[in-house]
């Protein structure tokens, strides 16, 4: 099989990158989605805060990517369910990289898709116990949170009753509502981090409203219980994140919710040999979302780790009109890259570099901060010199911010060398 374009998962980023490529006159395109349905994890979703940027309304996670699948079929973009990516490679033929896409499905089996270019909309998975070190036997009753989501909202189960949740990711945050909600007792969040990795909102309207307490500095140290969880045993934590001990308090209870953090699925990107960003744990993309491997774009979780829905679908749809703009040859070799530094206090930036001849007149930079800041300014400069300085009174690690950069005012800069992205703090 051949095609101009395949777009890898359909999820939220791959239906707005397939849409924006569709009527950017990309007509020879595929979705390939290793799930029964369209929509990625949004369909587990089921509380509401979605679509406000895009749609300026609050909508539940199905509403949402019913909006965007509506659209999708409205245009006859052609997708494949229950079909797995087993492997990404590339071959030169005909002048030009050709991408191969190993799937494998029941009804076709395995077979391979030359494709001209590839956009990669994989998402993210979330970080098990095995990951984290917690000691203890292997009882049963521990759950990430996201698969408490999916048997609560989706399968109509309950985990269980007495509730402890380790982590204040997001997912972990509205768990706690949802399982309050569903007639639970949800004892308490730790949190490793003095700060917390949800959003503001989240922590307020999850925890606050419902009285549930959040320990920040504190993590699970052992995990009660051979058959059925039975009790799990937290301890503050130093300034190292290394248990204190004497500070040990067991908390009975039969189910543990993991929400340790989220983490890009990239083994497809790893075998294709993308470049890949050591911070966000994806790839490592320019001002048009391409990696390193030409033809290749990424988008949405598999790309870092998102908190609104609204900017990861802003965020596929650059995606997929740059790749339209690839494969009409409208997307000129990137001659210049600048690179975007990373400083004081920011971890990373998307992108991390851009071609001024290639960017749009207005480029969005999205990045997130190593801390908590108060009554500090994002500075950017380039070339070592600051061109704008915003005031925020709060910068906190689990809420993603921007910067605009303008393509008039780069140009205008003499032997352009480089960009920083700072946070200032005596302001």
């Amino acid at each position: 099989m051949k095609k101009d374009l395949v777009i890898i998962g359909g999820g939220p980023a791959g239906l707005a990158a397939a849409i924006a490529a569709k009527e950017a006159g990309v007509d020879d395109l595929l979705i390939v989605e290793r799930d029964a349905r369209l929509g990625g994890i949004l369909n587990q979703c089921i509380h509401n805060g979605f679509g406000l940027h895009t749609f300026k309304e609050e909508l539940t996670g199905p509403e949402y990517a019913g909006r965007y699948i509506d659209k999708m079929l409205s245009l006859d973009i052609p997708y494949k369910l229950n079909t797995m990516v087993v492997d990404l490679s590339e071959k030169r033929t005909e002048g030009e990289n050709r991408k191969l896409v190993t799937v494998m499905n029941r009804e076709e089996g395995l077979y391979t898709i030359e494709a001209r270019a590839v956009i990669l909309a994989m998402g993210c998975r979330e970080r098990s116990r095995g990951a984290l070190n917690i000691p203890g036997y292997r009882p049963a009753g521990i759950y990430s949170a996201g698969t408490a989501q999916r048997y609560v909202n989706m399968e109509g189960r309950m985990p269980g009753k007495e509730v402890v949740i380790l982590g204040s990711g997001d997912i972990g945050l509205i768990m706690a509502r949802r399982m309050t909600l569903e007639g639970a007792k949800v004892k308490l969040v730790a949190e490793l981090m003095p700060y917390s990795g949800g959003l503001k909102r989240n922590i307020v309207q999850c925890l606050d409203d419902f009285g549930i307490p959040l320990k920040l500095s504190h993590t699970v140290v052992d995990i009660k219980g051979k058959e059925r969880v039975e009790a799990v045993v937290i301890a503050r934590v130093d300034e190292h994140l290394k248990p204190i001990p004497g500070t040990e308090e067991e908390i009975k209870c039969d189910t543990l919710l993991l929400s340790c953090g989220l983490i890009p699925e990239n083994e497809l990107s790893e075998s294709l040999g993308v470049e890949m960003n050591p911070v966000t744990k994806g790839p490592r993309v320019n001002e048009s979302l391409e990696t390193d491997r030409e033809g290749v774009f990424a988008c949405g979780n598999v790309l870092h780790v998102h908190d609104l829905v609204d900017y990861v679908s802003e965020e596929a749809a650059q995606a997929g009109k740059r790749a339209a703009a690839y494969l009409h040859g409208a997307l000129k070799k990137a001659e210049k890259e600048i690179p975007i530094k990373a400083v004081n206090g920011v971890r990373y930036t998307v992108p991390a570099s851009v071609d001024v001849e290639r960017m749009e007149n207005v480029q969005v930079v999205r990045f997130r901060v190593g801390n908590v800041y108060r009554d500090a300014a994002i500075e950017v400069s380039v070339n070592g010199r600051v061109v704008s300085s915003r005031k925020k009174k709060v910068l906190a690690p689990g809420e993603m911010e921007q910067i605009v950069l303008k393509k008039t005012e780069l140009e205008q800069v003499e032997n352009l060398q480089e960009i920083t992205v700072a946070i200032r703090q005596d302001v």
